[in-house]
């Protein structure tokens, strides 16, 4: 009878240990599974809104921080890029014009990680105020020549590292020229005929009034615009804002190189404050 019971408590053990093992592979199994819909919950992305490059998604947190960040850096265009576009978009940033002083390529891994990491976000956000005082003095820099750049732009490579871009239209920078031309023609063509009209008023007792008005155009404004073509556009792109001044001097200088420039000209670029 011994045997019998201890047959039948080894049995009696070996069901409530496989009853206890399956129900135990049960539980964690639906942990698991509540863990997984929780994470799905959090990490869910969808498109966003606004100019973009490809397909790039977001999450919910990252494209609240998204928002802010366009929002804070209003002067700024943000373009986002998904990550399979980063290349195509990088050899196509002169393509991508914008109405605001600075376009910003970013890619949407970028903005997740800016999203979740404080010290990335601020390392990113730290360029961006740096682009805004540096943009401000390129401008003032280059003067009435900054009328010859169509669009100023930044990207960013894997390391973090920013990189910068100008898109030059070499044939507002020749205009410009010409307008100063015509300009100085007509001054002197105006005091020439005033000169004319004040030795007739000399020689004559009565002066006709009607001859006394100057001749003009039927407007008395020159055509300033052009149309301009893809062709005569010009991207530049450099790793500091120095690099890029001085890039966009040359393309500018090419091509007005049979323009006499006064030293004044000569002189505008060369002020630019490498300190901050």
């Amino acid at each position: 009878m011994s045997e019998i019971s201890s047959n039948s408590a080894l049995n009696s053990y070996a069901a409530d240990y496989s009853y206890r093992t399956e129900h135990n592979k049960k539980t964690d199994s639906n942990k698991k599974a509540d863990v997984t819909k929780e994470a799905d919950k959090t990490t869910k992305k969808s498109k966003v809104s606004g100019r973009t490059i490809g397909d790039p998604v977001l999450s919910d947190k990252a494209q609240k921080y998204y928002e802010k960040l366009k929002a804070k850096y209003s002067n700024m265009d943000f373009i986002l890029v998904s990550p399979e576009k980063k290349e195509e978009a990088e050899s196509k940033k002169g393509m991508y014009q914008s109405s605001k002083e600075l376009l910003v390529l970013i890619d949407s891994d970028k903005i997740e990680k800016m999203a979740e990491d404080e010290e990335y976000r601020a390392k990113y956000e730290g360029i961006l105020n740096n682009a805004a005082s540096r943009l401000n003095q390129m401008k003032d820099s280059l003067g009435s020549k900054a009328d010859s750049v169509s669009s100023f732009g930044m990207t960013f490579d894997d390391h973090g590292n920013a990189s910068f871009f100008a898109v030059v239209d070499k044939s507002l920078a020749s205009q410009r020229e010409r307008i100063a031309d015509k300009k100085e023609a007509a001054a002197k063509e105006k005091k020439k005929a005033q000169r004319e009209a004040q030795e007739k008023r000399a020689e004559e007792k009565k002066a006709d009034r009607t001859d006394k008005k100057g001749k003009t155009d039927g407007t008395g404004k020159a055509k300033d615009t052009e149309k301009t073509s893809d062709a005569d556009k010009v991207t530049v792109s450099a790793s500091s804002w120095e690099e890029l001044l001085k890039k966009i001097n040359n393309v500018i200088y090419e091509s007005r190189a049979d323009s006499v420039m006064t030293k004044e000209e000569k002189a505008v670029g060369q002020s630019f404050d490498y300190s901050i």
